[in-house]
């Protein structure tokens, strides 16, 4: 089973490297000549990335760290199928939205926004209390976005992707993902803006 840590609640400013395909390859192609403890190395690499977006698609912990869970593995039963001249993130990156679409599909899933608040927003410092506050805002706002939009905002942020890595996760032009970006940032601004004069 796939233990994630601590989720992240501020703008990564540190950058995640995920440009390295050939060593993912190689690890790939070591799982399928019969290593599959190898897989490890796959999931030791990419489950922060994958459940901080997945927590950010979908708002709620739980459903993020199964999301990622089932991405995991999904990806290790299909692994025949990845084709070494792509990136491995951009691969299970589309696993993991796929599963995100399911679980917002859910007739279980509560409103918008309504499981939104994480054990550090429950539990922090008293002067926290505003940083708290900021945070499920900005959480709700993101949410509240079209999903191409949220996608975007999600892997820029907080996956920290390149307009590059970006365009290949999602299939769309690097002009799309920009333009895209743009508008997400200035719907963004809106509803933060219309939540602060309240």
């Amino acid at each position: 089973m796939v233990r994630f840590g601590p989720l992240s609640t501020n703008f990564s400013s540190a950058a995640v490297y995920l440009d390295q395909s050939l060593d993912d390859a190689r690890i790939v192609r070591r799982c399928l000549d019969g290593d599959g403890a190898a897989f490890a190395d796959l999931v030791d690499r990419y489950q922060g990335v994958l459940y901080n977006v997945a927590h950010r698609m979908l708002g709620n912990e739980e459903d993020a760290r199964d999301a990622a869970q089932n991405a995991f593995i999904k990806a290790y039963e299909k692994l025949a199928t990845y084709d070494a001249d792509r990136r491995f993130f951009s691969w299970i990156y589309r696993i993991l939205t796929n599963e995100c679409l399911n679980f917002r599909r859910r007739p279980a899933m509560l409103a918008l926004g309504a499981d939104t608040e994480t054990a550090e927003d429950r539990h922090g410092a008293p002067d926290g209390v505003e940083a708290a506050e900021r945070r499920r805002d900005v959480k709700r706002a993101i949410l509240s976005l079209p999903p191409a939009y949220r996608e975007v905002i999600v892997l820029r942020h907080f996956g920290s992707l390149s307009y590059d890595e970006m365009s290949d996760a999602i299939g769309v032009p690097v002009k799309t993902v920009k333009s895209r970006l743009y508008s997400a940032r200035q719907q963004l601004a809106g509803a933060l803006a219309a939540w602060m004069e309240r």
